[in-house]
């Protein structure tokens, strides 16, 4: 920290991590770094399989392999410092550093929230309006509307660091979270922050629930209609429709319990937090893949040519 005319300014951070014992650190150290290594590795395939597989033309493959992209991006805004704070006996940041893994983090993650929208939206118009599916989702309306989630993703960032970005710190400057997110860091701000507190959770909280009851109600409707399609028709529709409410669930859960409510510390934020930015990221793409048989047939299909196995 620096002093300026009495004043005490923070230029730094201190990150107090996960936990302070060094049994449960190493535990989770060599988990995470384990799951990052056999994980991360997931998402370049898929995307390689994806562009390398002219079979694979579909929106649906189009937009999942921007989905591994943005998770794979998304896992190293966190994963790699974390593992090396692991490693060190004390976990300082930098101001400017803190802000922008703060704006990246929110940047991809909310572009990822947006992602998930509109592969509903492709769902919807797949199942809903087949005989209009391949007018609607042609090429250019496809990266008109990557273009606007990449455009949302970053309005959203940039708006959560202005108001960061107009606050004094200058008492505390330690981090009760292993990285830099909006509710500890506004936390530690001078005066007092109900207002951008309330301007915070509009901005993320009340964003990821709506998502969260749009997208819900969207896939109630894609069911519904898909009651009246063929037994092969539909066992395939309902299994895809599954693994996006899956991952649904599993990303606007921990979103809406972190950033819906009051930035007030709870037992179980750092878990939720470990899940939302390290966990899910990684396994997120590998769920779909899992579940889709084309993009698993092409993958065996790959790997084989290149003799991996």
């Amino acid at each position: 920290m620096m002093e300026t005319e009495n004043l005490t300014v923070v230029t730094e951070f201190i990150l107090l991590g996960l936990t302070q014992s060094q049994d449960a650190q190493l535990l989770i150290f060599v988990l995470v770094l384990v799951f990052y290594l056999i994980i991360l590795p997931g998402n370049f395939l898929i995307i390689f399989t994806i562009v390398s597989d002219p079979g694979l033309t579909a929106p649906l493959y189009f937009f999942l392999g921007n989905l591994a992209f943005l998770d794979a991006s998304y896992s190293f805004i966190v994963v790699p410092r974390m593992l090396v704070d692991f490693l060190s006996e004390k976990n300082v940041i930098s101001y400017r550093s803190c802000i922008t893994q703060l704006f990246f983090l929110h940047f991809l993650g909310a572009g990822e929230m947006f992602l998930l929208v509109v592969m509903a939206f492709d769902r919807y118009i797949a199942i809903c309006r087949p005989l209009r599916y391949s007018t609607v989702m042609n090429p250019r309306t496809r990266y008109a509307l990557l273009l606007a989630l990449w455009l949302g993703g970053f309005t959203h960032s940039i708006v959560q660091v202005a108001l960061i970005l107009h606050l004094p710190f200058c008492g505390p400057n330690q981090l009760d979270n292993f990285f830099c997110d909006v509710p500890q860091v506004i936390k530690l701000a001078c005066p007092d922050t109900f207002i951008v507190e309330l301007l915070m959770v509009s901005n993320s909280g009340l964003l990821s629930l709506l998502c969260f009851l749009g997208l819900l109600a969207s896939y109630a409707v894609i069911l519904c209609r898909i009651r009246k399609y063929s037994s092969e028709g539909k066992n395939k529709a309902i299994s895809t429709c599954t693994t996006h409410i899956i991952i649904v669930f599993l990303m606007f859960g921990p979103a809406i319990f972190i950033y819906a409510r009051p930035f007030q510390a709870f037992p179980a934020d750092k878990i939720v937090s470990l899940f939302h930015t390290v966990i899910f990221p990684l396994m997120n793409p590998v769920i779909y893949t899992l579940r889709n048989q084309e993009v698993k047939a092409s993958m065996r299909k790959l790997l084989s040519q290149h003799k991996v196995f």
